[in-house]
């Protein structure tokens, strides 16, 4: 008799998947690694493997590199930043009606740029006229194209690249020298954030991500956020600096003091400072136990209590 085939199990959900979740939604609210990881509940190595993704080495030697986690998306879901079949149509009603690309870019409230390009690509090459579903269609096949990077696909390209990656060039200066190496193949020019993106996502461009690949030395890429997206380090908003009384400014009064932190090396110390402005008086601040803002706001409080109220006016 044969031996019945053991039914597998299906797969579970994804280990963590409630955390990644809440852990990406804190990055983009604006909110730091280590706060994020905090708030989450998990290690902030695993926070960075998330974010930056990791290469692993098994026992036989084989690298595998896991890409940084992302949420998901369902498939009809389209970024608002692509025009939409609706401002497809509405760009061909305006250009029948004879409006300018730039009268048809205020009214939709686009770039003239994003127009003048989308016109370009997808008008019909015989006749010169714009079909609004037509470029919809070919939008989608755009989209859903092989998302595999230009340097990995050039194998010629790529070495280049490394060789001058190996001889200490920056991004921006291969960018720069890939219009003169290749002056008739616009398809190998590139700009230097696509080359950085292959050097901190291997599986993208397949560039060798080792250490000193490029003069910072950085492993993974610290992200520069958009001013609406960075979060303050302060627990409360307080006043701009130049709201600070006007004797303050010049002086001549006791009692306003600057603030600041030293941090030891290694980031394994700190302590805070005070100095008065006028007398010079230099008060430190002893900090045990680290030094996020609460630390810091207990040691100021702390500080403050000996001195005589006339003597703590404001503090920057």
């Amino acid at each position: 008799m044969t031996k019945s085939r053991r039914t597998r199990k299906k797969r579970g959900p994804a280990p963590l998947a409630e955390k990644r979740d809440q852990y990406l939604r804190l990055m983009a609210q604006g909110i730091s690694n280590s706060a994020a990881c905090r708030e989450v509940g998990i290690n902030r190595r695993t926070g960075t493997r998330w974010r930056y993704g990791r290469k692993d080495t098994d026992r036989t030697g084989r690298e595998r590199f896991y890409p940084p986690i992302a949420e998901e998306r369902a498939s009809d879901a389209v970024s608002p930043r692509y025009l939409s079949e609706d401002e497809r149509i509405t760009i061909a009603d305006l250009l029948r009606a004879k409006k300018s690309l730039r009268a048809i870019a205020r009214e939709l409230g686009r770039d003239p740029a994003t127009i003048s390009r989308e016109v370009r690509r997808n008008r019909d090459p015989l006749t010169g006229k714009y079909h609004p579903f037509k470029a919809q269609r070919r939008a989608a096949v755009r989209r859903a194209r092989s998302k595999e990077g230009k340097i990995r696909r050039d194998p010629e390209l790529k070495q280049f690249i490394q060789q001058h990656l190996d001889r200490r060039w920056s991004p921006e200066q291969i960018s720069q020298v890939l219009r003169s190496a290749f002056p008739g193949e616009p398809d190998r020019h590139l700009a230097h954030e696509t080359i950085y993106q292959a050097i901190y996502l291997p599986h993208r461009g397949g560039l060798e991500r080792k250490a000193g690949v490029l003069r910072s030395g950085r492993r993974a890429r610290h992200r520069r956020r958009r001013v609406d997206e960075r979060a303050t380090r302060f627990i409360d908003p307080g006043a701009l600096i130049n709201q600070r009384p006007a004797e303050a400014t010049d002086r001549q009064v006791a009692g306003h003091w600057e603030g600041d932190l030293i941090v030891g090396q290694g980031n394994r110390s700190a302590i805070g400072t005070l100095v008065d402005r006028t007398t010079r008086y230099v008060k430190l601040l002893h900090l045990p136990h680290g030094r996020t803002a609460e630390h810091v706001r207990d040691a100021l409080v702390h500080a403050f209590v000996e001195l005589p109220a006339e003597l703590t006016r404001s503090l920057t």
